[in-house]
């Protein structure tokens, strides 16, 4: 992890006590678009949980060597980094926050180690995001190009960077 305002924030292992921890922040990244149904509560809830295990179910299925990480500040649970290598690149599957953890750097931080790595490594990352996402323009700002576009979702890779 960088020196930076994060020098607190830590990655370890998921653990299968963390596995409600970990669908809550799946959860929290799609409460404001859940909110905009007409639903009621119930509902909202009762759909974001099947959501939330089916995404689980999918990373675990199509990614089952990959790394799930819980993120960590001063010990508290604060988020989730997934990721995954092959075939001569990092991917970043997954990186959420909970709301009060957004907006302070820790992410870029993550994603800043990430790109670290692969510049060690000399391994592109890749990552998919869809398309209407914010964190988007921080892809952008650090250098991934959209290389292809699936419906929802572009994919996103960025170089290593060449050591002078």
């Amino acid at each position: 992890m960088s020196d930076r305002t994060t020098a607190r924030v830590a990655l370890r292992p998921a653990l299968p006590d963390d596995r409600e921890f970990l669908l809550g922040v799946y959860e929290s990244t799609r409460v404001e678009e859940v909110a905009l149904t007409p639903w009621p509560e119930e509902q909202r809830r009762a759909f974001l949980r099947q959501q939330a295990e089916a995404q689980d179910a999918d990373y675990r299925r199509n990614y089952g060597a990959a790394a799930f990480h819980v993120v960590e500040r001063d010990g508290e649970r604060i988020g989730r980094l997934y990721r995954g290598e092959g075939l001569g690149e990092l991917r970043l599957i997954d990186i959420a926050l909970l709301p009060d953890w957004r907006g302070q750097g820790i992410g870029s931080a993550l994603i800043d180690d990430v790109l670290a790595e692969g510049d060690r490594r000399g391994m592109t990352v890749v990552l998919h995001v869809e398309h209407w996402n914010p964190a988007r323009r921080l892809y952008d700002r650090r250098g991934f190009v959209v290389v292809a576009e699936d419906g929802v979702y572009a994919r996103m890779e960025r170089a290593p960077a060449t050591v002078s």
